[in-house]
């Protein structure tokens, strides 16, 4: 089942964790890492349906201090596709995630936190989707 994140023009994280965020960003939400401009300071950038929507920054060699979250931005969000191979994903990662409905049904969501805090989330137009919304959703909103 194939994964697509969107498009977004790009965030950026500043991080002490270089390798570890291009690996979430590759390994879970099946980004690729792409060309970057030849920056004076190391980073990476991540690509979605060939933009660049995801730019690195190492921090680790500087005085820079590492935020434990991502500030006052609450999450990032992309349209998505493939809610199951997503879902299965994060679950053979062993990842913590949570799956919602937005109430009427019309959109699924999946959250998902990166290495560095910054909350993710994934929005799936539920008529694109195949079958019904999944059990861990329906236990979900069985919990508000």
């Amino acid at each position: 089942m194939g994964v697509s994140v969107g498009v977004l023009d790009h965030f950026n994280i500043r991080t002490r964790k270089l390798a570890e965020t291009v690996r979430f960003y590759e390994d879970v939400l099946g980004l690729e890492k792409g060309a970057r401009p030849n920056f004076a300071f190391p980073g990476a950038w991540m690509y979605s349906e060939g933009k660049a929507v995801v730019h690195l920054v190492d921090i680790s060699g500087t005085d820079e201090a590492q935020k434990p979250d991502s500030g006052v931005v609450h999450h990032v969000a992309f349209v998505s596709s493939g809610f199951d191979g997503m879902a299965q994903r994060l679950k053979s990662r062993g990842m913590t995630y949570e799956a919602r409905q937005v109430p009427g049904g019309a959109l699924w969501q999946i959250f998902v936190n990166d290495p560095n805090g910054v909350m993710i989330e994934l929005n799936y137009d539920a008529a694109q989707e195949k079958g019904a919304a999944p059990a861990e959703m329906a236990d979900d909103m069985a919990r508000r």
